[in-house]
C-alpha cells in the first residue's frame, strides 16, 4: 500500500509540476502514468474492498494536481479555494474510477482507449454545466508553449488533450510490458515510439509555425488601457463620473488621428447603471463627447447594468425580487458596452459566469432547497443574467469580439463570436483579485490559445494587469506588467478567415462522447459482473 501512495503521489506532483507558469509542461506526458501503475497493482491484486483504495488514491493525486495549480484562488475567497480544488479533484477522481470499472470488464487495450475518449468527454461537460471549471483541462497546459500547438487551430484544446493522453498510456503500456517480460529492447522501441509520437507533435506545430502567413484583411489601431485599481478598496470608492474622467486623462495623452479602438477592462464602470437610461448618464455624455471630438474612435469598456421588471412572477431565470416588495424584479448584467460618436451603444452580456461569484448553480432547484445558504465564493448568492448569443461589436467594416473575463477559457464558446464576424479578439477583465500570483498569469497565457484556435489578433486589458497585445500565433508582441498603470498602442491585423476549427468546434470531444456512451453501454450491459468497492 505503501509503494501506490507514493505513486498516487507523485501523479499529483507531476500533474502539478507541468502547469503554467511556472511549471514544465513536458511533464505532462508522463503525469498519468505512476496513477495507472496504481491501479493497474491493485485490480491484479487479492486486497479487499479494492476500488474503495484505489478512489481514495486518485482522490490523492488530483487534489494535489489542484492544489499546486490553482492555489492562488486563496487570495479571492479561501472557502471558494477549498471548494473548486476539492470539488473538482472529486471529479477527476469519479472518471478514473469509472475508468477501473471498465477495466473491470474490458480488455486492457479497450479499456485505456475508454480512458482516452471518457477523459475528454469530462473535459467536454465541464465546459458546459453551471459548475464548470475548465480551467484544468489537459490541453490547457501548453499554454505557456505556444510554439508547439500551432496545429489547436484544427483540434482546439482538445487536440492537446487527446495528444497528452495518447502517450501516457503508451508509456504506461511500454513500462508495463517491461516489467512483466523484462524485453529491454521492446522496452527501448516503445520508448522512442512514444517520444516520436511528442516530437512529432512538436515538430510539426513548429513548421505550422515558422511558415505560417498573417491573415490580414486590414488593420486597425487600438489602445489598450491598464487604470491599476484595486479591486478590493479603491475600485468601488470611486464614482462612475470619476472614472470617466480618469479614464479620458489616460486616454489623451496616448491617442492619435489614427486611433480605432479604445479598450478598458471589465466592470471598469463598478457602480450599477440602469440600463435604459445608460445614454443619460453623465459618463456616458463625458464619452460620447470625446468621441465626438475624436471621430475614429470607439470606446469599448466594462459596466455593470441593471434592469427593473414589475411582475407577479419571475420574469427572467435570472431575475432576483427586490426585498419588501410584492411584485418588482431586477436583473443585474457584468456587460461591455461600445460608445462612438452619434450611434445608439452595442451592448453585451458576460454570459459564462463564474460559479458562486456570479452564478448560482441549479438556482431553480436548490435555491428552493438550501435559501440563500449556498456557496457564496466571494460573491453573490444570486445569479447575474446572460444573453444565448455571442454579440459582436461592429463600426463600419470592423467587427470585435467584446469577451469578458472568464470566458476567455472556452474555446468553442470564443469560436461562436468569429463565427459571427469577429475580425479580432478584445478581452476585458480584472484579476486583481488573485494579486500578484499564478492565477492572472496563467488567465493571459489561456489567452493566447484562443488567438490560435482562431487565427485571431487578441488584445487584453485587464484592470491590474497583464494587459496584452497577442498575434495570431499566440505571440506576445506587448505587455503591461501587473500592478502598472499604462496604455499599449498596437496596429492589429483583421482576419474575416475561418479556422478548421471555427467550422467544426470541439469535434474531438463530440466524437469522444459518442464513443463513451457506446462503450459504458457495452461494458454494463454485459454479463461479466464486479463489485462496485
Amino acid at each position: 500500500m505503501k509503494k501506490n501512495l507514493l505513486l498516487a503521489i507523485l501523479s499529483g506532483l507531476l500533474l502539478g509540476f507541468s502547469w503554467p507558469t511556472y511549471g514544465f509542461s513536458l511533464l505532462l506526458f508522463i503525469g498519468f502514468v505512476p496513477l495507472l501503475f496504481v491501479e493497474k497493482n491493485l485490480r491484479n491484486s487479492a486486497v479487499k474492498k479494492k476500488g474503495l483504495k484505489i478512489f481514495g488514491l486518485s482522490y490523492i493525486s488530483f487534489l494535489i494536481f489542484n492544489a499546486i495549480a490553482t492555489w492562488w484562488l486563496w487570495y479571492a475567497t479561501a472557502f471558494g479555494m477549498f471548494f473548486a480544488i476539492g470539488v473538482n479533484a472529486l471529479l477527476m477522481t469519479l472518471v478514473f474510477f469509472i475508468y477501473h470499472k471498465v477495466a473491470l470488464k474490458m480488455s486492457f487495450g479497450v479499456s485505456l482507449f475508454f480512458l482516452v475518449i471518457f477523459w475528454i468527454s469530462f473535459e467536454k461537460f465541464h465546459l458546459n454545466w453551471d459548475f464548470s471549471w475548465p480551467w484544468l483541462n489537459l490541453g490547457n497546459g501548453f499554454s505557456l508553449d505556444h510554439e508547439w500547438i500551432q496545429w489547436y487551430e484544427y483540434t482546439g484544446v482538445f487536440g492537446g488533450s487527446l495528444w497528452i493522453l495518447v502517450v501516457n498510456i503508451g508509456i504506461f503500456t511500454t513500462l508495463k510490458n517491461y516489467f512483466e517480460i523484462k524485453n529491454t529492447t521492446r522496452l527501448f522501441k516503445g520508448l522512442i515510439f512514444n517520444l516520436g509520437i511528442v516530437i512529432l507533435g512538436i515538430y510539426s506545430s513548429l513548421f505550422i509555425y515558422h511558415h505560417y502567413q498573417i491573415n490580414s484583411n486590414g488593420r486597425a489601431q487600438v489602445l489598450v488601457i491598464q487604470p491599476n485599481i484595486d479591486p478590493y478598496n479603491e475600485k468601488y470608492n470611486i464614482s462612475n463620473i470619476e472614472t470617466a474622467q480618469n479614464l479620458i486623462a489616460q486616454v489623451e495623452k496616448n491617442i492619435d488621428s489614427s486611433t480605432n479602438f479604445v479598450i478598458a477592462p471589465e466592470t471598469t464602470f463598478s457602480t450599477p447603471i440602469l440600463q435604459n437610461t445608460f445614454t443619460a448618464t453623465p459618463e456616458y455624455q463625458l464619452l460620447e463627447n470625446f468621441t465626438q471630438s475624436h471621430q475614429n474612435i470607439n470606446f469599448v469598456s466594462g459596466y455593470t447594468f441593471y434592469k427593473r421588471y414589475k411582475s407577479g412572477l419571475q420574469p427572467t431565470p435570472s431575475a432576483n425580487k427586490i426585498r419588501n416588495s410584492k411584485d418588482e424584479w431586477y436583473d443585474m448584467y457584468n456587460a461591455a458596452a461600445m460608445i462612438n460618436a452619434g450611434n445608439n451603444p452595442p451592448i453585451y452580456y458576460k454570459s459564462k459566469l463564474v460559479v458562486g461569484v456570479e452564478l448560482f448553480p441549479y438556482q431553480n432547484i436548490l435555491k428552493p432547497l438550501l435559501g440563500e445558504s449556498l456557496i457564496n465564493l466571494g460573491g453573490s448568492v444570486s445569479s447575474l443574467g446572460t444573453q444565448k448569443q455571442r454579440s459582436v461589436f461592429a463600426i463600419k467594416d470592423v467587427k470585435l469580439a467584446p469577451i469578458i473575463c472568464y470566458e476567455s477559457i472556452y474555446g468553442d464558446f470564443v469560436n461562436d463570436y468569429v463565427k459571427n464576424g469577429a475580425q479580432f479578439l478584445a478581452v476585458i477583465t480584472n484579476d486583481g483579485w488573485w494579486q500578484n500570483s499564478q492565477g492572472h498569469k496563467q488567465h493571459l497565457m489561456l489567452s493566447k490559445l484562443r488567438a490560435i484556435e482562431n487565427r485571431r489578433d487578441l488584445v487584453r486589458s485587464a484592470n491590474t494587469g497583464i494587459s496584452a497585445i497577442i498575434n495570431q500565433q499566440g505571440a506576445l508582441l506587448q505587455q503591461l506588467d501587473y500592478g502598472t498603470k499604462g496604455v499599449l498602442k498596437a496596429s492589429i491585423n483583421l482576419n474575416k478567415q475561418l479556422t478548421f476549427y471555427n467550422r467544426y468546434g470541439d469535434y474531438i470531444a463530440r466524437i469522444s462522447q459518442f464513443l463513451s456512451i457506446l462503450l459504458l453501454l457495452t461494458t454494463f450491459l454485459s454479463r461479466k459482473k464486479a463489485n462496485f468497492l
